[in-house]
């Protein structure tokens, strides 16, 4: 267990203070408990905290609560990760309002080679669960993580078609892991907790509330390294996660649909304001993620190592080897690669030892 946890779960249960204030105050403390012991003086004097914050902080005395809900943790299985955890989703990282704790009950790891998110109505057309079914069943070969918000529709046809193909699928959820919603999908869910998981923001008790589907929906877009949106209308949470999605500079996709068919309004409005590339089949995103490289001949990188490199991953052996070390943002500036790309083949050169992250998303070669 976290030796911090019991002060990281109650600096999320104090009002007025959110995601982002949360990661400030740990910048700048270095931990959740010298937080809450620090002076209403020094909370005060922290950007963006001020008075009311500073004071919800200093007068929370709930730790009780704090204390339970490690104890459920415990009596079920599920793991509390934080932001230096490595388990911890670190796709998620980037993302400015990415939470200080996950709770997570499954086999998945959060960190796969590919993450895709697939998203859609909870009112499918037999069009939309086509699609979305033949896409999985042709991305098996990848091994994608499929994830998704367990809703009813596109939601939970993505799960059932992972599970079918034997790829492993987790959902994040609105509310804590103390409940399930919607009930009528207990089953897949338990399905899910063999093959994959359930991932949830939320401590146990917070029940599923009308606000939560758009907050949780960042995650699914977070954790993912690009958003598929195969049937939506205009409005909905699918299009909140395209949304959110662009702003975290991760690829959008959209199936286009016919221009009478309302369940598809929103997909073709994507594409055609630029905020999804046109998607026809699994071999198309394949290409456009750059999942299927052009293989780079052998070459010698360090005495007689001989190594077989794809192009993304030899640009960044070309940068690395003229600068000491590069920041993930320079890098992904100058590869001329989607930054999708880049994080994968970053992911492999670490894999294949010839690169090393050091704190700060900063790179450099294995010495």
């Amino acid at each position: 267990m976290h030796p911090d946890l019991l002060y990281l779960i109650s600096l999320t249960r104090v009002p007025q203070v959110g995601c982002i204030h949360a990661r400030t105050l740990l910048q700048h403390f270095g931990s959740a408990e010298a937080i809450f012991k620090s002076t209403i003086g020094s909370l005060e004097n922290i950007e963006g905290i001020g008075k009311i914050r500073a004071r919800s902080i200093k007068t929370f005395r709930d730790f009780n609560g704090s204390e339970k809900e490690i104890s459920f943790l415990q009596r079920y299985g599920i793991r509390a990760l934080t932001l230096t955890d490595p388990d911890y989703p670190q796709r998620l990282l980037t993302a400015y309002d990415a939470p200080i704790l996950l709770y997570y009950k499954g086999n998945a790891g959060l960190n796969p080679l590919r993450s895709i998110a697939i998203v859609g109505t909870r009112r499918n057309s037999d069009y939309g669960k086509q699609i979305s079914e033949k896409l999985i069943q042709d991305l098996t070969p990848y091994d994608p993580l499929i994830v998704s918000g367990l809703a009813f529709g596109i939601d939970a046809i993505a799960h059932k078609s992972a599970l079918k193909q034997g790829i492993s699928t987790v959902a994040v959820l609105a509310h804590g892991l103390a409940s399930l919603y919607p009930p009528e999908h207990g089953q897949l869910s338990k399905q899910m907790l063999k093959q994959g998981g359930l991932l949830t923001e939320y401590i146990s008790h917070v029940k599923a509330e009308k606000h939560h589907f758009p907050i949780r929906n960042r995650i699914v877009a977070g954790i993912s390294d690009c958003v598929i949106v195969t049937e939506t209308a205009v409005k909905g949470g699918s299009m909140i996660t395209a949304d959110l999605a662009n702003g975290y500079h991760k690829e959008v996709f959209a199936f286009p649909g016919r221009t009478t068919d309302f369940k598809s309004a929103g997909c073709n409005w994507l594409i055609r304001n630029n905020q999804a590339s046109l998607l026809e089949n699994a071999e198309g995103l394949v290409k456009m993620m750059g999942w299927e490289e052009k293989i780079i001949p052998k070459q010698t990188l360090q005495g007689d190592l001989f190594i077989t490199l794809t192009e993304p991953e030899q640009r960044i052996i070309n940068l690395l080897k003229e600068r000491e070390n590069m920041h993930i943002d320079v890098i992904n500036s100058m590869t001329g690669f989607p930054n999708s790309r880049n994080a994968g083949a970053l992911l492999e050169l670490e894999m294949k030892d010839l690169i090393c992250s050091m704190p700060g998303r900063i790179y450099r070669l294995k010495a």
